[in-house]
């Protein structure tokens, strides 16, 4: 209920899902009863996979996230989450408040063993593939374990929603070498490199979607700001080549002809394509949809769901955070000597 464009999409990118991943055994629409079988009464739907559940408040954009969760109780967002806690989903998404559901799943869902601060995951385009990226804004006020962190949890989220049977882990900086960036940076990059993934160092900013690494760690401040710069550059250029394409007729037959390449890159940079974030360390797999996401980017965060629940991404970002943390601490003692 959310979400920029209320449940339009919502029940609709929901009921292509249900069309497309047999698998679902049955989906809840949370939300104002009315306003959803209003949308539900225009669509093709199996009415035996499709429960909807009543919640008679909304957490707007601009609440204040803690005290959403706290005062409203009865959104659709918390009823939503409160499934998860008890068990009767498997999974969570929303288009909505993005601090809010983090604050519900936090406080009702808690965070993994292991995990002090979740992060939101999203994925990116690559030259030829994809890349994955966390955080992007759970946790703008990290700490060199949190980062350490986020790279074995993306390292699991890699190898089994992406395919990579061997991610690359890269740690965003201003440099490449190990002695560049400010003093969160230097730790964690320590942390990482004695860590049992995959680390291949530094990565700076101009290459990042050059398919140097699977995974990028990088904190919530910085994430964020660079989610939505590529974000706006990506919809801002795409707004130059058009004016510029539509100059006179030359350029138009020009673009006429290269129309099947704009479509191929229209299709790679599109949002929708991608789905949703998806809060990695919460316990209850919670996928975060774009406010403004539409009917096809709903159908693809509900694909995101579907396959974190199937591989159990949780089950083993516990495992692999245990291997992890014991390996740091029997370190400790062998630094701690030799200093």
């Amino acid at each position: 209920m959310g979400g920029d464009f209320g449940p339009q999409p919502v029940v609709a990118g929901a009921m292509a899902a249900l069309h497309l991943y047999p698998d679902i055994e049955r989906l809840y629409l949370v939300g104002i009863e009315k306003e959803i079988h209003a949308q539900l009464d225009g669509l093709p739907h199996d009415a035996g996979r499709v429960s909807v559940v009543h919640a008679s408040e909304i957490v707007g954009m601009h609440d204040k996230p803690v005290e959403a969760v706290r005062r409203k109780k009865d959104s659709s967002l918390s009823r939503a989450v409160d499934m998860v806690k008890k068990g009767e989903a498997d999974a969570v998404l929303s288009p909505g408040n993005t601090g809010a559901l983090l604050a519900a799943a936090q406080i009702k869902l808690r965070t993994l063993p292991g995990v002090e601060r979740p992060g939101l995951a999203t994925v990116f385009p690559s030259q030829n593939g994809r890349f994955l990226i966390l955080d992007v804004g759970a946790n703008i006020e990290a700490r060199p374990q949190h980062l350490r962190d986020y790279g074995v949890m993306g390292e699991v989220y890699a190898r089994q929603i992406l395919g990579c049977r061997s991610p690359r882990i890269g740690l965003l900086s201003i440099g490449t070498e190990e002695m560049k960036g400010n003093e969160l940076t230097l730790e964690a990059f320590q942390l990482l490199k004695a860590s049992s993934i995959n680390f291949v160092g530094n990565i700076e900013g101009h290459d990042l979607f050059s398919e140097k690494v699977d995974v990028v760690v990088t904190d919530g401040f910085t994430g964020n700001v660079l989610l939505k710069s590529c974000e706006a550059t990506a919809r801002f250029f795409a707004l130059w080549l058009k004016e510029e394409l539509s100059e006179n007729l030359l350029r138009k037959a020009g673009a006429a002809l290269a129309y099947g390449a704009f479509k191929s890159i229209k299709k790679k940079t599109n949002p929708d394509e991608y789905g949703g974030a998806i809060f990695l360390g919460v316990n209850g797999i919670c996928i975060k949809a774009h406010g403004k996401a539409s009917a096809n980017a709903i159908r693809a965060a509900i694909r995101i769901a579907t396959d974190a629940v199937e591989h159990r991404v949780n089950t083993q970002i516990i495992e692999e955070l245990r291997l992890t943390h014991e390996k740091n601490n029997a370190a400790q003692p062998a630094s701690a000597a030799s200093a």
